[in-house]
Order: C-alpha cells, then structure tokens, then sequence
C-alpha cells in the first residue's frame, strides 16, 4: 500500500516523540492502532459486501439465462409434441377414416339398453 520503509519509520517516530512528549506518545500510538485497527476490519467489511453483490449478481445472471433455456426447450417440446398429435391424429384418420360423430356414440348405449330384458325396464 505504501512504500514507507524501516528508515522512514526511524524518522516519523523521533520526530512523534520530539513533538508529542513522551508521556503522551504511548496513548497515541495504542489510539491510532485502535483506528487503523477499525479502518481495516471497515475496509474488510465493504470488500466482503462488494464480492457478495458480485456474486449474487452472478448468479442472478446464471439464473435468467437457465430460464431462458428451460422456456426455449418448453416450447420447443410442445411444438414437437403438438406436430406429433396432429400427425398422428392424420395418420389414424387415414385408416379408419371418418372418425365415429357424437350422435352415433350417443346412439349406442340406447342400442345396449333396448337388449336389456323388460323387467329391468319398468323397475
């Protein structure tokens, strides 16, 4: 962070006990080290907040793009699906023909029920 080496340390030290005293020196020094100590852990702090909103905003993207993809394949699937049904649908069509109407459906249970016995009917 900065360049400051041990002869530079010398000099700012004589010169804080040349101006503070030497009584006031160790308070000062235990008050800056309190200082530094909270900058550092706040500085610790801001870059771990930094890397969780990277993160999440990481994974948000990774999110959208794996819904993306999963809505690309759901309707790919159903557009399959349906050609599948309309081609099968074509292709029964094909072999029976005219599919039955409602109306003949409707008519067969009145076929089974007048095979039925008359004493069934009336009860």
């Amino acid at each position: 962070m900065f360049d400051i080496g041990f002869s530079e340390l010398l000099v700012i030290g004589v010169v804080a006990l040349i101006v503070i005293g030497p009584e006031k020196l160790p308070r000062l020094a235990r008050t800056v080290g309190h200082l530094a100590g909270r900058l550092q852990r706040y500085v610790a702090d801001v870059k771990a907040d930094i890397n969780r909103e990277i993160e999440l905003e990481e994974l948000r993207k990774m999110r959208d793009s794996m819904q993306q993809a999963a809505s690309s394949f759901e309707t790919s699937v159903q557009s399959e699906l349906s050609k599948t049904e309309s081609e099968l649908n074509k292709s029964v069509e094909a072999v029976v023909g005219d599919p039955p109407k409602a109306e003949a459906r409707a008519e067969e249970p009145k076929k089974a029920e007048d095979k039925k016995p008359e004493a069934t009917k009336t009860a």
